[in-house]
């Protein structure tokens, strides 16, 4: 078979959505589609009876259905479909009351900035989409609290101290006790009063109906409600509330957003696999990791406004697919790491390594056609800047192919919401897919609230050891103080250095030649 042949035997097209797949240099060739029609038969059934309301879920006895947050008509109860479509008008309205001033500051002033406060998926996925699709138009700006580093919150802070009387505050969190969402509210409550405002007056929050959040957000009388269900995960919450709150506020078409992503999902139920881009990017990542994980796929946008899908996908691929046990319990370690940036300035940083190293990688393109609003001027060559960032992105495509590097292609028209849209559900329903080909649960998380509980125990005894030498008059060592407490010597170590960096009331006696024969004592 000729090279053409070849290629257009390996490029899936839909008219509709105007979405371009090209998988050729993945080795899918017709008796590996073969050999695996049964099992994606299955993962596909296993598909359809999650979006029809399916405990997909078994840890947690709950349903899985972000799917259904772009077509509400799909929800498997008329109650469901309700809540969605009530949540949606709710976010229009409050949006549109907003823009127009009807919604306005304590000091009755108009909004101009948002300060997003969440963790993960609750802050990924809106960044991700904030920066892809932002312009100078937009009718808000967004600042994200995305994590506990108090360096962090201060630079958000700073950045609308000029504004805070026209800065709305929205807290995500679904269970309402998120730590580090908890820490930036309580930071932005203190920021709002330590300049004279009520921060209830500019508050709103996404939660879970009585949740923790949601119970203090009623009793202070915030300006604003909004629900997460439990059947959304973090990671794929950015079409709920989490999302589309403060998207609709930057000025985004959340409704073209939302659409896009409808109709790839209409392309993913597609039972012949040829023709269905999710089943095709879930049997390409199967071919690679043979069912048992251990590769990277590296995701190459070639637009700017995309840098931030790689960071995006980290959460959605490898904590939906990062997992040791099977749905039968059988230790199994399986993972998918992800990795990537844009096209082409920092693929100067790494292709060398993917050309030229190991063979445990493969890489997704994503091609963007549009280059610009406006019209280009030559710059060399009778060709355009854009003219280079395609050449540029084929040349690498044909380099790592002709090194024997599995390739595939994605390519859209533009960088719109609706395309943004697209992109996110293409990636969602191949996780979905590729996790029921491996047999393991995508949606929870079990290895991330272990570490939770384990911070929790660290700040107990980072507690005590602060108690106990507030109440001592001499300088005692790390093991010292870990015997007192019966806690861990390198843990009290690493945790009294940073303590005694910002508690005035502490110091840390540093021995020069031998820094673990430090001790700690009040000053």
């Amino acid at each position: 078979m000729d090279d053409w042949t070849m290629f257009k035997n390996t490029v899936l097209y839909s008219e509709k959505t105007k979405l371009m797949m090209e998988w050729g240099g993945m080795d899918l060739n017709d008796d590996y589609i073969f050999s695996m029609e049964r099992k994606m038969n299955t993962a596909m059934k296993a598909m359809r009876e999650l979006e029809a309301g399916a405990i997909a879920n078994p840890d947690e006895e709950r349903m899985v259905g972000h799917y259904w947050l772009r077509a509400p008509k799909l929800a498997p109860t008329p109650e469901l479909r309700e809540e969605i479509e009530s949540c949606l008008a709710h976010i229009k309205a409050f949006v549109r009351d907003v823009h127009e001033g009807k919604i306005v500051s304590e000091g009755g002033r108009k909004f101009k900035n948002a300060l997003v406060g969440g963790i993960g998926g609750s802050s990924l996925g809106p960044l991700f989409v904030s920066k892809a699709l932002g312009t100078p138009e937009d009718r808000m700006k967004l600042y994200f609290l995305d994590n506990t580093d108090p360096d962090g919150m201060d630079a958000a802070f700073r950045a609308v101290e000029p504004e805070l009387d026209e800065t709305l505050t929205i807290i995500i969190s679904k269970s309402g006790g998120t730590i580090e969402t908890r820490n930036g509210m309580v930071e932005a409550k203190a920021f709002y009063e330590a300049h004279g405002l009520s921060f209830a007056k500019h508050a709103v929050t996404v939660t879970g109906v009585d949740s923790k959040l949601d119970k203090v957000a009623v009793s202070e009388g915030w300006m604003d409600r909004f629900p997460m269900w439990d059947w959304v995960g973090g990671r794929t919450s950015v079409m709920s509330a989490v999302g589309l709150l403060p998207l609709a506020l930057q000025g985004i078409d959340i409704d073209s957003f939302l659409k896009g992503a409808a109709e790839c999902d209409e392309l993913g139920r597609e039972p012949n696999v040829l023709e269905n881009p999710a089943a095709v990017m879930a049997l390409a990542w199967y071919r690679m990791s043979g069912g048992r994980g251990g590769v990277t796929q590296v995701v190459l946008p070639y637009k700017d406004s995309l840098d931030l899908l790689a960071k995006y996908l980290q959460q959605l691929v490898m904590e939906s697919l990062g997992k040791e046990l099977d749905l039968e319990g059988r230790k199994v370690n399986q993972g998918l790491a992800v990795m990537g940036n844009k096209g082409t300035s920092d693929q100067h940083s790494y292709v060398q390594q993917l050309v030229g190293g190991p063979d445990n990688i493969f890489v997704i393109f994503v091609q963007v056609l549009k280059d610009r609003a406006g019209k280009s001027v030559c710059v060399g060559e009778d060709s355009t800047s854009g003219d280079y960032l395609n050449a540029f992105m084929l040349g690498t495509k044909k380099n790592l192919e002709d090194h024997g590097k599995k390739t595939m292609t994605v390519t859209v028209p533009c960088v719109s919401a609706y395309n943004v849209g697209q992109l996110i559900a293409i990636w969602e329903r191949a996780v979905g897919l590729y996790a029921q080909l491996i047999n393991i649960n995508a949606y929870h998380q079990p290895a991330v609230e272990y570490g939770k509980k384990c911070a929790g125990v660290l700040i107990d005894v980072k507690n005590r050891a602060r108690e106990l030498l507030l109440a001592s008059d001499g300088a005692m060592t790390a093991p010292e103080i870990a015997k007192a407490l019966g806690a861990d010597a390198q843990d009290v170590f690493r945790l009294l250095m940073h303590l005694c960096a910002n508690d005035e009331r502490l110091t840390m006696n540093v021995d020069p030649e031998d820094i673990t024969e430090s001790t700690f004592a009040k000053k």
